[in-house]
């Protein structure tokens, strides 16, 4: 006869106790949970009775088998619970025989748990405003706040919140942190990567202070047969096989090697890592920049026990091209062991897109205010700067950077008066310093994309948009909407309370000047009109400069250079240029090595050079710019493996004007750098440079040793390239040979 079926339900009851808890809360609540073998977790949350007693009912349908049972801070998940190192009992699978309903002993609550409970997790918020260098607000960039641990010279972030900035560059945080958990569960949890800044400290202390047969190689999983090489100890690369072992001997020993290469990775028993610590201190020098860092194994290091995160932030904004990183905050900017209650100010990067403030000047009137990002308060001849050289930026400064003129696309930055009402406008340009003036050539006016943040026009989502302003031809006249027209007719009373312009709110014009003006200083000035019902430009005007009875306007210095077979640069084959070569063909600048002489004998490119007598050397070169612009010029030989020598500084190295017959004059002033040749007698803001002569006395200075040498010449111009200052108008020329010592 088959066995009757139990098809009662199984009960089980798990009582708490907490009646030893001093101080205990009326009414205060737990967690328990169990977990079958599968992984499964079921829970509830238990409230304690004025006696501190409470109780736990589960009910299954048939034996459930093995349990465990855990009792944890009820404010965390399932998951969390099975990770923290909080009370855990086993109930297994024989105590159900017989036995439907299962009631357990009471569970006694220890005042450690209790107390830790509360501290295990807990809320904290962040507080705190994304702002530019200047202090202007960073609208609709999100903030990601994430908890960074490192050790060795590997680090792990976990992402804790994020929110997004309003207009006031504000946001807030909010986020639960938890401690206390088991160590493999919090390490399964993270993703490690390796910090090279990090590695560039230890590594040196290995190096030097240790004996190995093995510098570690840094890799971003953690290892650690790293360890153990550093305690040597199983080394897993086998010493060399004597020498008169036999050659099968050698083939065993290499594929043992090839074997042992091959094997996997070892996993990290984090628990494991106070005792390797410990070991690891034995061996390892005292380094108390290390210990000051707060890094492992110099500094004892627990993060599942850690209650207080320590964060980092990193902020991206939507503007101009998504997720642009604008705040990138790496471990040396770590905020350690934060409170519940953080504030923080965060500064932006220049790729940021802020609102800048409403400056609007008072009054009829505008002004020009930026040519690029330099102010024209520093470019000679404009409202507050020295009058001459005019049109350059830096007039007169004794240095490289001094009387810097302008090429290309330069974005003209400027301002309306509050009371302007201009609705249109057009730039005017002279030659003679505003005698006659000439309406900007179609070609030379460029237009320019404005950025606002806040609802799209017409109804749409909250974030950046773009505004183009072309300019067009309206009445005959080449005119551009301005800003506050724009504003006017679109929306008008949502500007600067839920739409805000941040990026290029100032911009007036791009100066495209390439092929469309030729080098010299130019008079720009502002032509204002208003648009009549009929679509008209109407009531011309030249508004005045703020604060001034003058007329608006900017002075600005212009050098393009012409590249290719029009620039004017010689086809001669001792002066290579173009496909094939390193050498620009173009004039401004141009450089060329004339002749190399050793001893007073002339040597050929590749030519190889007996000179274990020593002597001297000299070369014939040309650093030279027809418009005067010259910046400085190097010369270094390159040689060996990453090595060179800078030939103008050598102790028995001098510049004299070069020889005569040259392409182009010998230069009057030698430099090698704009400073130089100023105070040699160059007059701001020329210097053209020329033809020179190098002269090294003691010939080892230059070729220290014997090998093939390069000679590498390079000539930079001042001029500013599309708001580019990093030199971009330059050129070089190289010469190779190899010396005998």
């Amino acid at each position: 006869m088959a066995k009757e079926q139990n098809t009662e339900r199984v009960v089980l009851e798990i009582p708490l106790d907490a009646s030893g808890i001093e101080g205990r809360e009326p009414g205060a609540v737990v967690k328990v949970a169990i977990q079958a073998r599968d992984g499964s977790i079921r829970s509830q949350r238990v409230k304690f009775n004025k006696q501190g007693l409470g109780s736990a009912t589960f009910t299954f349908e048939k034996e459930p088998g093995s349990l465990g049972v855990i009792v944890g801070p009820e404010d965390t998940s399932d998951e969390e619970l099975a990770g923290l190192q909080t009370i855990h009992l086993d109930i297994a699978a024989r105590q159900w025989q017989d036995n439907p309903n299962l009631k357990l002993a009471p569970i006694l609550i220890p005042p450690y748990y209790w107390y830790w409970w509360r501290r295990w997790c807990r809320t904290f918020t962040v507080r705190g405003r994304v702002v530019c260098p200047d202090g202007s607000p960073v609208p609709g960039a999100k903030v990601c706040a994430k908890d960074v641990d490192w050790w060795w010279w590997w680090s792990s972030e976990q992402t804790v919140g994020c929110d997004v900035t309003d207009a006031t560059g504000a946001f807030e945080i909010t986020f639960r942190w938890c401690c206390g958990w088991w160590p493999w569960w919090w390490w399964k949890l993270r993703v490690w990567k390796l910090v090279p800044e990090l590695a560039d400290l230890i590594l040196p202390v290995l190096r030097e202070k240790l004996e190995l047969a093995r510098i570690p190689i840094p890799d971003p999983r953690p290892d650690p047969i790293i360890f153990e090489e550093l305690l040597q100890e199983d080394r897993f690369i086998p010493p060399p096989p004597p020498i008169a072992a036999k050659r099968q001997d050698l083939a065993a020993s290499l594929g043992e090697a090839r074997q042992i290469a091959r094997l996997p990775r070892r996993m990290i028993e984090p628990a494991a890592l106070e005792g390797l610590r410990e070991r690891l201190l034995d061996r390892l020098p005292i380094i108390p920049e290390l210990e000051q860092l707060h890094l492992w194994p110099w500094w004892p290091w627990q993060p599942w026990w850690d209650c207080t995160p320590d964060l980092i932030f990193q902020v991206t904004q939507d503007c101009e091209q998504a997720d642009t990183v604008i705040v990138d905050e790496g471990i040396w900017d770590t905020h350690w062991n934060i409170p519940t209650d953080f504030d923080v100010t965060l500064v932006a990067n220049n790729q940021a897109c802020c609102i800048p403030p409403q400056d609007n000047p008072e009054g009829v009137c505008m002004v020009i205010t930026h040519a690029c990002d330099d102010q024209v308060q520093y470019i000679g001849g404009n409202p507050t700067a020295p009058l001459t050289p005019a049109g350059y930026l830096n007039p007169g400064l004794i240095d490289k950077h001094g009387d810097r003129p302008y090429a290309g696309k330069v974005p003209i930055r400027g301002l309306f008066g509050d009371l302007a009402n201009v609705d249109y406008y057009e730039f005017e340009w002279s030659d003679d310093g505003g005698a006659t003036w000439q309406a900007m050539p179609p070609a030379a006016a460029g237009g320019f994309t404005r950025y606002y943040w806040g609802p799209l026009l017409g109804g749409g989502p909250l974030g950046f948009h773009p505004v183009t302003f072309s300019f067009s031809n309206i009445s005959g006249q080449y005119v551009v909407e301005s800003l506050e027209h724009f504003q006017a007719q679109n929306e008008p009373l949502s500007w600067g309370m839920t739409r805000f312009w941040t990026h290029r709110r100032d911009w007036l014009m791009h100066w495209l000047t390439n092929n469309n003006f030729a080098d010299g200083t130019y008079w720009l000035r502002v032509r204002s009109w208003d648009l009549d019902a009929g679509g008209n430009l109407v009531n011309s005007r030249i508004l005045p400069l703020c604060d001034t009875n003058d007329d608006n306007g900017l002075v600005l210095t212009i050098d393009n250079r012409l590249t290719g077979p029009g620039s004017g640069h010689p086809t001669a084959p001792d002066h290579p240029c173009g496909a094939g070569t390193v050498h620009t063909c173009t004039t401004e600048p141009d450089t060329d090595l004339i002749e190399v002489r050793i001893n007073g004998v002339a040597v050929g490119p590749c030519d190889i050079v007996d000179a274990s007598a020593g002597g001297t050397l000299e070369i014939d070169f040309m650093a030279h710019d027809p418009d005067g612009h010259l910046a400085y010029y190097t010369f270094i030989a390159t040689y060996q493996e990453n090595l060179y020598r800078n030939l103008l500084t050598q102790p028995s190295a001098s510049l004299a004007s070069g020889p005569m017959g040259a392409p182009v004059p010998p230069a009057l002033q030698v430099g090698p750098t704009y400073a130089h040749a100023r105070i040699q007698g160059a007059v701001a803001p020329s210097w053209t440079g020329g033809t020179l002569t190098l002269t090294i006395g003691d010939l080892s200075q230059a070729f220290p040793i014997s090998c093939a040498y390069q000679l590498e010449l390079r000539a930079y111009k001042r001029t500013i390239a599309n708001c580019d200052d990093n030199w971009p108008h330059r050129n070089l020329s190289e010469f190779s040979l190899t010396i005998i010592r």
